[in-house]
């Protein structure tokens, strides 16, 4: 069932073997309430509690090729959610450092993701400060839709860098890479229209 999943996201366009053999590898249903587990390997977003979604594998495996992870990058995840994105990030090879604000979810994910192998950063708090003390990253990835693009991540990111992250008002956001050039400045690009969950703001956010 992986393989098939990995092959019709293939078919969507993604071209990335280490991200097709992540997607082939990561066991979706290990992430899913049970009520959804038939559906683990469609490629479709589901619910996971607290308001929030499993994200699509082709979106998941989309926003993972537009990062170009090297082994051994160090990524910082905004939004852990269910931890499957998370878990996609490790099998690229990726040093993960991820930030959930949903205090349910970061609890379920801190004991899922080591139990299956995977040995993250997994860190509870606001994702539009990103993580400061542990800057800078290589790569940024957002997996949630924010209505702008957050100064702090952008200052967290490498020269060379390169940042994925759905933006837009309503609930339909753009798919925006920004890349860090040495001087600092940014080359922004946008890849059409997602639906990503909403990135909760400083006031909405409960610490």
């Amino acid at each position: 069932m992986r393989k098939k999943l990995a092959e019709l996201v293939a078919g969507k366009g993604i071209t990335d073997k280490n991200v097709l053999r992540a997607i082939e590898t990561v066991p979706r249903h290990f992430f899913m309430d049970n009520a959804f587990l038939r559906f683990a390997y469609d490629d479709k977003a589901f619910p996971i509690g607290a308001g929030q979604t499993i994200s699509q594998p082709y979106t998941v495996a989309f926003q993972t090729q537009l990062l170009e992870l090297k082994k051994g990058d160090k990524v910082l995840e905004i939004g852990t959610g269910s931890g499957y994105q998370c878990a996609v990030l490790c099998e690229c090879g990726a040093k993960v450092y991820s930030i959930e604000r949903q205090k349910l979810l970061y609890d379920k994910t801190r004991q899922l993701l080591p139990q299956m192998g995977y040995q993250p950063n997994l860190f509870y708090g606001d994702g539009y400060k990103g993580l400061p003390a542990f800057a800078p990253f290589d790569k940024i990835i957002v997996t949630c839709g924010a209505t702008f693009i957050p100064e702090a991540l952008v200052d967290q990111l490498k020269p060379g860098g390169r940042m994925v992250i759905p933006v837009g008002e309503a609930d339909v956001q753009t798919m925006t890479l920004i890349i860090k050039k040495t001087d600092g400045s940014t080359v922004t690009e946008t890849f059409g229209h997602f639906k990503f969950v909403p990135m909760l703001g400083e006031r909405e956010w409960k610490g």
